[in-house]
């Protein structure tokens, strides 16, 4: 396998893990997400995750309906560490040394986030799932995700979704909805598109770090997407180099 990037993070949403449920973990869904990360692992590639926690409790739906929102960002945080377990023990199962480090201290379950622990976990071919967001109310998983990339090094995030990339509109509800190849962190900002929140899609055109949005049912996409071949849509600066920064 030819490998284009070295160290990548994948972002799932907490909706990702439901499968055709409304609701919930699906076994068999997380075995499959699990299977695909198995075929990259297996190529030396260091793979890092961040997993909302939208299919058991979303706290921003909460705060709306009259829930106190920090208290209800925190209940979100709680149901990302139950997807962050789940996936754990299907990558274990498959023989895949995997840790999951939270930002919200529990002992019991998890490490805690430690960037340098991270690093070094990843260097030994060990899988990363980062839980609990940033551990502070009002962050998104997708800010945690951008925020845990910058930190760690990552060369790529890869945003995994139901759709094959970014459109106009949402394609499942606009059969007219157009589909991006490539985007540009402004062109992200200024057309509203659902990429990832305005604060991750800053941090990252701040870092220059790429973002490549597909989907996540896509059987082989993400060894695809490290092999270099055109899968979803590409977001990345206006320079076209899709390469981040490096820390000095």
């Amino acid at each position: 396998m030819t490998r284009r990037y070295k160290r990548i993070l994948l972002k799932l949403s907490g909706e990702a893990l439901m499968g055709d449920k409304g609701y919930g973990i699906d076994p068999t869904t997380v075995a499959f997400i699990a299977k695909e990360i198995k075929n990259v692992s297996s190529a030396a590639i260091q793979i890092s995750i961040v997993i909302g926690g939208g299919n058991i409790f979303r706290g921003v739906q909460a705060s709306l309906e009259g829930m106190e929102r920090t208290s209800a960002d925190y209940m979100g945080m709680l149901a990302t560490v139950i997807n962050a377990l789940a996936l754990q023990n299907a990558l274990e199962k498959h023989g895949i040394p995997t840790r999951v480090q939270s930002a919200i201290e529990m002992r019991e379950l998890a490490e805690p986030y430690i960037r340098r622990k991270a690093m070094r976990h990843l260097e030994k071919g060990r899988i990363v799932i980062f839980a609990a967001g940033t551990g502070n109310p009002y962050f998104t998983t997708d800010t945690a995700a951008a925020l845990r990339a910058m930190e760690i090094g990552a060369d790529l995030i890869l945003k995994g979704t139901k759709v094959d990339g970014v459109y106009s509109a949402d394609p499942l509800k606009d059969s007219r909805a157009k589909k991006y190849s490539k985007l540009t962190y402004m062109e992200v900002l200024k057309k509203g598109l659902a990429v990832m929140d305005a604060t991750a899609i800053s941090l990252c055109m701040d870092n220059n770090l790429p973002i490549v949005v597909f989907n996540l049912k896509g059987k082989g996409n993400i060894k695809k997407i490290i092999e270099g071949k055109r899968i979803g849509t590409l977001v990345r600066g206006d320079n076209g180099s899709g390469t981040k920064k490096k820390n000095k």
